[in-house]
C-alpha cells in the first residue's frame, strides 16, 4: 500500500487540521508515493526502536521526531542521529499529535484505561464524575497507570469532577473547572499556582498518560490489512 493511502486514512479518522498551530504532525520523513507492507506503532523515536525496524517501512509516532524548524543536522547529536538512521534505512514517518489527543487518545484514557465516563469535552480537556476521597482516587489512579508513586498536589478531602488532558496539559490548568485535573510534566510552580486557585492535581505522567498510543491506533489499521506492529520506544524516565 503507498504511503498516500495510508496517510489519507489517517487524516479521515483524525484530521491533521486539528493540530495546534505550534505542532508538526504530518508526513516528516518519507514520500507519499512509496509502498510500504509493514507499519510500526510508537509514541516516540529512539535509536533502540530503529535498531528493530525492517528498512523501508513506515513508522507513525505521536510525538514529532521533527519540532521545531532544523538549521543543522549533527549526526551527534538528537534528533538528527535518528534522522540519519531513518533516512539510511528508508523509514519513513508520519505524526499524529495534537489532533489524536482531541480525537480519540484523551477519550481512550478516559473510559478504557480509567473506566469513567465523559460528561463534557473541550479541546484537549475531557471532564468526567466522580464521587470518591482524594486518597482513594489517587491511588486508583496509580493503579490505573502503573505508577509506584503519584505526585499530588491535595486541595480537596473529596473529589467529585475530574478534568484530563494526556500528555503535558498543566498549561490548561487556569481553565480547568473540575475539582482535580490529572496531566502529567507538573512543576512545581504549577502545583503552588494550583493551591491558589483551589485545584488538586494528580501527575499521571507524560509517557505513562500517553503510552496507548499504539494500541488504540492498531485496530484501525489492521481493517486496511496491513502488518502493523507495535514497537513502543522507551520511557526516558527511570524510577528506583
Amino acid at each position: 500500500m503507498k504511503i498516500i493511502d495510508i496517510y489519507n486514512y489517517l487524516d479521515e479518522i483524525s484530521p491533521f487540521a486539528l493540530q495546534e498551530k505550534w505542532d508538526n504532525s504530518g508526513l516528516l520523513l518519507g514520500d507519499l508515493s512509496e509502498e510500504v507492507e509493514r507499519v510500526y506503532l510508537s509514541i516516540d523515536v529512539d535509536e533502540k526502536l530503529l535498531d528493530t525496524i525492517e528498512e523501508n517501512s513506515l513508522l507513525i509516532t505521536h510525538h514529532p521526531i521533527i519540532f521545531g524548524g532544523l538549521k543543522q543536522l549533527q549526526f551527534n547529536q538528537y534528533p538528527a542521529h535518528l534522522i540519519r538512521k531513518m533516512v539510511q534505512k528508508n523509514i519513513s514517518n508520519i505524526a499524529m499529535h495534537t489532533n489524536f489527543d482531541q480525537t480519540h487518545l484523551n477519550e481512550y484514557v478516559a473510559t478504557k484505561i480509567l473506566g469513567l465516563k465523559i460528561v463534557k469535552k473541550e479541546g484537549f480537556v475531557a471532564y468526567m464524575e466522580v464521587d470518591e476521597t482524594f486518597d482513594d482516587f489517587a491511588k486508583k489512579i496509580a493503579k490505573a497507570f502503573d505508577l509506584l508513586h503519584v505526585r499530588c498536589v491535595k486541595v480537596h478531602e473529596n473529589i467529585k469532577t475530574v478534568a484530563l488532558t494526556t500528555g503535558s496539559g498543566a498549561s490548561l490548568m487556569r481553565s480547568i473547572e473540575a475539582d482535580c485535573f490529572l496531566t502529567g510534566d507538573i512543576k512545581y510552580h504549577d502545583a503552588m499556582e494550583a493551591k491558589t486557585i483551589n485545584l488538586s492535581m494528580i501527575d499521571i505522567g507524560h509517557y505513562e498518560s500517553e503510552q496507548f498510543f499504539g494500541e488504540i491506533l492498531k485496530t484501525y489499521l489492521e481493517n486496511l490489512g496491513l502488518a502493523v506492529i507495535i514497537s513502543q520506544s522507551k520511557n526516558p524516565f527511570t524510577y528506583i
